[in-house]
């Protein structure tokens, strides 16, 4: 996803975003974060990619290189949108597979994608 897509999907979203998280900090710290959003959404990518290439060569959802891959993913929210405590990050891999716009997005780098990231994320958490 690139920038102009992420904005795109980020209007497209705004007022359902405000309402379910406006109140707390990690939307306020995302607001007012100053990161490059393309620099971020390649980083970002580069992460899911790494977990689609982990479910590939059967990488356990607890094994070391998964939890490594998962602490990729928490460090590149982190640096990038807002502070990804553990409890946030259970929450994301939640919502990678019952959202199905996330599940979709995910799922572009093979199917079933999403739901190894969101077991990864369980034996993180």
């Amino acid at each position: 996803m690139r920038n102009n897509e992420y904005e795109q999907w980020k209007n497209l979203y705004a007022e359902e975003v405000r309402e379910r998280w406006g109140d707390t900090d990690a939307y306020r710290e995302s607001e007012e974060n100053g990161a490059d959003l393309e620099k971020a959404i390649s980083l970002l990518d580069e992460v899911m990619e790494g977990f689609a290439e982990l479910k590939r060569n059967g990488a356990s959802p607890d094994s070391d290189a998964a939890i490594l891959q998962v602490e990729r993913l928490r460090q590149c929210i982190t640096h990038n949108f807002y502070t990804c405590t553990n409890e946030i990050l259970a929450a994301l891999g939640q919502m990678y597979v019952a959202d199905e716009r996330f599940k979709k997005n995910i799922d572009k780098r093979g199917e079933g994608t999403a739901a190894y990231i969101s077991e990864c994320i369980r034996a993180y958490c």
